[in-house]
């Protein structure tokens, strides 16, 4: 049967007219010519052909109501089914943010508007049997700037290597998180702000829903986000909403050990409810409106600024998405036990160490001092430095040694009470280009390589690129097929160990590092120690 289906297929494609080609999802390979729309539970969608003509893309696919009016600031809501088939041809509009926020656009062209809940597919699949992985990836940006439709974040480098790519976007700033007494009053569950996150939770459940016509297997789902995006994945791990939704996770120069002194001022979700009502209500006020209806009723762009910073308004322990902090759902063993994937890369915001323009060496000494209080002694004989350049390099290898520290805490205390592996990294290669000796290994340079698509930008990629794209993006697919990063032909990662303090390096070499020199290992872990868990 099988050469007369194939006989049957290539009939209909040499039939087809190449001016109305669109790459669907169906029985036969490239069922371009077949022109048959996707069924999901909200209606049919017709798809575009990628750049690979293997590969169709959908664009702009509704995951939730609009939430503008009444459903401004309420969790999301079911899409209203449509009839006909709908094109998904165009990405969806990024929800509102600034144009100067971190991450905000990531090179899009795609307008902003609160009509913003909607998610991308990319897939390689033949037929809806096929049950390939799904990665579902989260964008970072601070929760206040970024989309799913970066770029940066094309899909279709994964889904050539067998992965189903879901990319989405959720609310952000005010608009995703504003939590106030009004808005807890109104809500079943008592409690406000966290919508965003909440987006997060009803795409996993989309997918859940409908990621089988698209040739995925909803029993294979892997999270993935980079900064706010990995902090997102992180949360996610620990809410009781999101359980049974995905298998595995990646969370990408975002989780960290809730003993990491760097964590209060990091992200700004360990406020209590009601400091995040009480900001809710500060900047509520700044509007000069007297109902939540006359809140509402503003134009997202029209919002005023208030005295609570914009970065105030983010992801936040409420007791019910969250229910706790996740030092305490570590302690008992409450987070999904999914196979868990987490590290930094070399440089994150500082920089490369040489080009650091960095404090002189009487600041350092002085920032140094107050940080480590009554180890600061210990720290300045462990990371020494007589002149500002030294300053620099000391402040730069303190910072790696802490990072790569952070993920072995994190991992430790996740792995007490979890069955499933874990795998730590650190990111070592800077991509070509001009910010190659001023940014070097810089935060969020490790995407394009993992997603296998460095045709999304244009730089001066050389075979060694390619070579370690390929490297890394298998390693992802891999994990997101098995739970495993490790296959045929790859640098053998070993899953995390409590006993051997050491990291995968990924980039520059494929090889396990030290988390720090002994010296150096034993003081960061007592002076994480000393720290109030978050």
């Amino acid at each position: 049967m099988r050469p007369q289906f194939d006989s049957f297929c290539a009939r209909l494609l040499a039939r087809a007219s190449i001016a109305v080609v669109v790459v669907t999802l169906g029985a036969c390979p490239l069922m371009a010519a077949m022109n048959e729309p996707v069924s999901t539970d909200a209606g049919q969608l017709l798809g575009v052909q990628g750049k690979d003509p293997s590969i169709s893309v959908y664009k702009g696919i509704p995951f939730a109501a609009t939430p503008v009016g009444e459903l401004r600031w309420k969790a999301p809501q079911p899409v209203t089914p449509w009839k006909g088939v709908r094109k998904a041809d165009q990405f969806g509009a990024m929800c509102p943010q600034s144009s100067r926020g971190p991450g905000a656009g990531f090179g899009n062209s795609v307008p902003i508007s609160e009509d913003c809940l909607y998610l991308n597919v990319w897939s390689g699949a033949a037929s809806t049997t096929e049950k390939r992985p799904v990665l579902v990836w989260f964008f970072g940006g601070g929760f206040t700037g970024g989309s799913g439709s970066s770029p940066s974040y094309d899909g279709e480098g994964l889904a050539r290597k067998g992965l189903i790519v879901v990319t989405m976007n959720f609310r952000l700033g005010i608009i995703g998180y504003l939590a106030s007494p009004e808005l807890s009053k109104e809500s079943t569950h008592n409690v406000s702000g966290n919508y965003g996150m909440l987006d997060t939770i009803a795409c996993l459940q989309w997918v859940q829903k409908n990621i089988a016509a698209f040739g995925g297997d909803p029993g294979r789902v892997t999270i993935d986000g980079q900064s706010s995006g990995a902090e997102a994945v992180f949360l996610l791990t620990g809410s009781p909403l999101a359980k049974g939704l995905f298998q595995r996770a990646v969370s990408e120069s975002g989780a960290r050990s809730p003993y990491d002194p760097d964590l209060p001022g990091h992200p700004v979700y360990w406020q209590s409810v009601k400091e995040a009502e009480n900001a809710g209500v500060k900047f509520s006020e700044a509007q000069g409106v007297h109902s939540l209806k006359e809140l509402r009723a503003i134009p997202w762009d029209q919002l005023k600024e208030s005295s609570v910073p914009l970065s105030q308004f983010r992801p936040y322990f409420d007791g019910w998405v969250f229910p706790q902090r996740f030092s305490e759902t570590m302690a008992r063993g409450l987070q999904s036990d999914v196979p868990f994937m987490v590290g930094f890369n070399h440089d994150e915001l500082l920089g490369p160490a040489e080009h650091l323009s960095a404090p002189t060496l009487d600041a350092f000494q002085t920032a140094m001092r107050k940080k480590y209080g009554a180890m600061a002694e210990e720290f300045l004989k462990l990371y020494p430095a007589t002149s500002d350049h030294e300053a620099v390099l000391a402040h730069s290898e303190a910072n790696r040694d802490a990072l790569r520290l952070s993920s072995f805490l994190l991992a430790t205390d996740w792995k007490k009470a979890a069955r499933s592996p874990v795998f730590t990294y650190f990111w070592t290669h800077a991509p070509p280009g001009p910010e190659h000796d001023t940014r070097g290994v810089y935060h969020g340079s490790e995407i394009n390589y993992l997603f296998n698509n460095l045709y999304s930008r244009d730089l001066p990629w050389t075979d060694v690129d390619r070579k370690i794209a390929d490297t890394m993006s298998s390693y992802l697919v891999n994990f997101a097929t098995t739970g495993n990063p490790n296959g045929k032909g790859l640098p053998v990662w070993a899953p995390f160990d409590a006993k051997v303090p050491v990291t995968m390096e990924l980039g520059d070499h494929f090889a396990p590092i030290p988390v720090a020199d002994k010296a150096k290992f034993d003081f960061m872990k007592r002076f994480f120690m000393t720290q109030e868990a978050q």
